[in-house]
């Protein structure tokens, strides 16, 4: 079998979509279409799924808890208090449902009429999460999720940015929640008559616990809040690898330094493995692939600095074998499913780290592909979100902070140039009291931290036009999401995009901008430097 893409399989998807019943992938019926995460890679692709799948994650998902328990016991004593949602569901041209994977599996048998079990008790009522209101399902899930504060043992959502965003609901809606919890009434925003019974099943008039969450929510500092208003709280449970990284130090500040977990890797294509040692730092996160989710196989990729001869393209002789693969390797993972993708290429690009007995164990690097590109130049994820990090340094004796980021490769000029929004947070100022040359010395920071074949552009070539920077108006990422959410996107899969190209996401963006900055200067670069071939 070759090697394939989505491009590659997507007049199959096509047929089965338009309502081909033939076993064009697999002897098993296509139950529906899983949608991928509208930020990964651009574009919502369908991935197709068979009804056993929901069985083997839930297996998976079983398999988290136990694993768990060997780190911190008793676990089954309390609750986990997880924000989680479904999106709306659509149907193909053939009749087929297509929705992302969380959809899924929350609204399956597996979820809702799951046994009692300890290591599953969740704060939020099923009907909350069920909820396709955003906001409803925001304001129920907390209000439960304080309302049992001290049951809690455990917080967390799908990313990092979900749960920073439920803290930030709870900043913005304290004063309402706490009236709902001292006179035991739920607020009239709360409609839909399922989440209302759920929770009204939950609330009770309770002052004490109002006063309790008033006095810590009207604290100047909101350091250590959530072991503060769920005091019992051992780990939170989100995704901090890949670009999720970068909302560690929010989640830090929130969490007064509890431990940050990442139980498992998975995707709309295929669950792949776990984390067997949770409580690990999160730059050393590595997932154990489970052998009977798929079958996996493994490209190896070659970064910057290991040769022009290594761009070729790839064909299925390239490809090793999970037993084959070596420690400190770089490897594009490769899938077969048995909903019939066959060799399908993930985009994921994970490395080596370690092994668990004989069975390797990989950390994830970036998603391949999502980068900034404006001639020979290739911009990786990792790479400008390192550079990115390091220039934001210049505002912290200003105490400012950056607080999110996206990039567009701005190729309406000529030569194109590369575009940062940053949307920063200010403690004790604001951007007037930062001079321009800090922001200019970001910009050149950036550039300088890129490879060599962007500043032999800039520098040599004169093809890149000097890196700008523009600071737009707090919330403009909330409004990125509230726009990506009203078109398809799902709020559990939602990652804020680290390179855009969308032009109505681009106009929204621009729209919000309050300043802009340029490199003041060409970033240093000297010939006889390894060239990075851009075929």
């Amino acid at each position: 079998m070759p090697v394939v893409s989505y491009e590659d399989i997507k007049p199959d998807i096509d047929r089965i979509a338009d309502g081909d019943r033939s076993s064009i992938f697999c002897s098993q019926p296509i139950s529906e279409f899983l949608t991928s995460s509208g930020t990964s890679g651009g574009e919502r692709k369908l991935m197709p799924t068979v009804e056993e799948e929901l069985g083997r994650r839930s297996l998976l998902y079983s398999l988290l808890m136990p694993v768990m328990d060997r780190f911190i016991p008793d676990l089954q004593k309390g609750k986990g208090m997880y924000f989680l949602f479904i999106k709306s569901e659509a149907k193909t041209p053939g009749g087929l449902l297509a929705r992302p994977v969380l959809t899924s599996y929350y609204k399956s048998s597996y979820f809702k009429k799951r046994p009692y079990d300890p290591y599953t008790n969740y704060t939020s009522p099923n009907e909350t999460i069920l909820c396709l209101d955003s906001y409803q399902s925001m304001y129920s899930q907390m209000l439960c999720g304080l309302c049992q504060n001290t049951e809690v043992l455990r917080v967390g959502a799908v990313f990092a940015s979900g749960f920073i965003r439920a803290i930030r609901f709870l900043e913005k809606h304290w004063p309402i929640l706490c009236h709902d919890i001292r006179t035991g009434t739920l607020s009239s925003q709360i409609t839909d008559p399922l989440v209302r019974e759920s929770v009204m099943k939950i609330l009770k008039p309770n002052p004490k616990l109002a006063e309790f969450i008033e006095i810590e929510c009207s604290k100047e500092s909101w350091k250590g809040i959530i072991p503060r208003l769920w005091p019992n709280t051992k780990y939170v449970d989100v995704i901090v690898t890949g670009t999720m990284s970068q909302y560690i130090p929010t989640l830090n500040y929130y969490g007064n330094d509890l431990p940050l977990v990442c139980t498992m890797y998975a995707s709309s294509e295929c669950y792949f493995g776990i984390n067997l040692n949770p409580l690990c730092k999160p730059c050393e996160v590595a997932y154990t692939l489970i052998p009977t989710m798929g079958f996996f196989e493994f490209l190896p990729v070659a970064r910057e600095d290991e040769g022009p001869e290594k761009s070729k393209p790839y064909d299925k002789n390239d490809l090793v074998d999970l037993v084959d693969v070596k420690l400190g390797h770089e490897y594009e993972l490769v899938v077969t499913t048995y909903a019939g993708l066959y060799r399908y290429r993930v985009g994921d690009i994970l490395k080596v780290t370690g092994f668990k007995n004989k069975a390797p164990q990989f950390h994830f690097v970036c998603r391949k592909n999502v980068a900034l590109s404006i001639d020979s130049d290739k911009t990786d994820e990792v790479e400008l979100h390192d550079a990115v990090l390091k220039a934001s340094t210049h505002l912290l004796p200003f105490e400012a902070s950056l607080t999110e980021y996206t990039s567009y490769a701005d190729t309406s000029t000529s030569p194109g140039h590369y575009v940062l929004y940053w949307e920063i947070s200010y403690k004790n100022s604001d951007e007037t009291l930062i001079p321009t040359s800090v922001f200019e010395d970001c910009c050149l920071t950036i550039e300088e931290s890129l490879n060599s074949v962007y500043r032999q552009c800039r520098v040599s070539d004169k093809s890149i036009s000097p890196l700008e920077i523009k600071v737009v108006e707090n919330g403009t990422f909330d409004k990125l999401m509230d726009y990506a959410i009203c078109n398809g996107a799902s709020i559990n899969q939602y990652k804020a995009p680290r390179c855009v190209k969308y032009a109505p996401i681009i106009e929204l963006l621009n729209s919000r901008v309050v300043s802009s900055y340029f490199s003041p200067k060409y970033p240093k670069w000297v010939p006889g430097h390894k060239q990075w071939s851009s075929s």
